[in-house]
């Protein structure tokens, strides 16, 4: 086996750190938890630098990490065209328009050798997704950046596997388009539930952790885009009843419980949680582009009013 250099323990040691917070953050980690880092061989060293957008700690030979920035607050989310393509990479720009400035060439030097990297995809003020390990697989002068592609979690990392890139590449492909999906879901979901002001339309609750944004128009409708008009922010539990028809919206944004539950007795998550959101208005966006479309609720109410 091959003796791990300086370059390549500090690359190990840095995704087993940021899977140990990945793991404890469901999936995400926050800006203060990056810039703290890891411990190694004695050191502290950061995951990455809030002010660049690729990280170059002086142990490592060729960059560590680069990063997508998150949406700035109150501000849309800049969905980057790349992340819902259909292409089998991620295109990282360069720094600036030189192709030879430090940080672009110490991407570069990961391509060349073949380093393993990570990237941070902002997913919200403060809060990133780490998509580890990536590879440098193209270096484009013409589109002043660089192709990446992600590669499948718990797979073995070192210098002995990491010169098979083209034989892994259906394995990338796939994750990499996993990857695209997963980032897409997640910044969706965080301008819907931005918009709602944090807390489920429904019960108020403010807990973002439990907060999903539900299709009103179902994904299989040709109108069932993922935008704001289409979706509402609500808690799990009240996800669940409206997904499964437990509960609807009407067209004037007027909670309605199915008549066999308000029937029911059970206990107090049944009365309190359901039967008492009966006649309820919805907290609605403060801004009027953003609340629900009124032929949505009204198209969705009638699929209640049958069930």
């Amino acid at each position: 086996m091959t003796p791990l250099d300086l370059d390549w323990r500090l690359r190990l040691a840095a995704f087993g750190a940021l899977d140990r917070l990945r793991r404890s953050g469901a999936g995400l980690v926050t800006g203060g938890q990056l810039t703290d880092g890891f411990e190694f061989e004695g050191e502290r060293i950061s995951f990455f630098n809030l002010r660049m957008g690729i990280w170059k700690p002086r142990q490592a030979e060729s960059a560590l990490t680069i990063v997508t920035a998150p949406p700035k607050p109150g501000k849309k989310p800049p969905y980057d065209d790349q992340v819902a393509s259909d292409s089998d990479w991620f295109l990282y720009r360069y720094q600036g328009t030189d192709p030879e400035y430090w940080t672009n060439a110490a991407v570069r030097r990961a391509m060349v050798e073949r380093r393993p990297i990570i990237y941070l995809y902002g997913i919200a003020p403060n809060s990133y997704e780490a998509i580890f390990p990536c590879y440098v697989l193209e270096d484009h002068p013409d589109e002043l950046g660089f192709h990446v592609v992600a590669d499948v979690t718990g797979v073995r990392i070192g210098p002995d596997v990491s010169d098979q890139l083209a034989l892994a590449a259906p394995r990338r492909q796939y994750a990499t388009a996993t990857v695209k999906v997963r980032l897409h879901q997640r910044r969706f979901r965080e301008l819907v539930v931005s918009a709602y002001g944090t807390r489920c339309a429904i019960c108020r609750l403010r807990h973002a952790e439990l907060l999903d944004a539900s299709h009103i128009l179902p994904d299989r409708d040709e109108r069932g885009r993922p935008e704001v008009p289409n979706d509402l922010s609500l808690c799990k539990i009240h996800h669940a009843a409206y997904d499964n028809d437990v509960l609807g919206v009407d067209p004037d944004c007027v909670v309605h419980v199915r008549r066999d539950v308000l029937e029911e007795r059970d206990g107090p998550m049944l009365q309190h949680g359901l039967q008492e959101t009966q006649g309820q208005r919805i907290a609605l966006p403060r801004a009027a582009s953003q609340r629900p479309q009124r032929a949505y609720l009204e198209e969705r109410f009638a699929r209640f009013r049958v069930a």
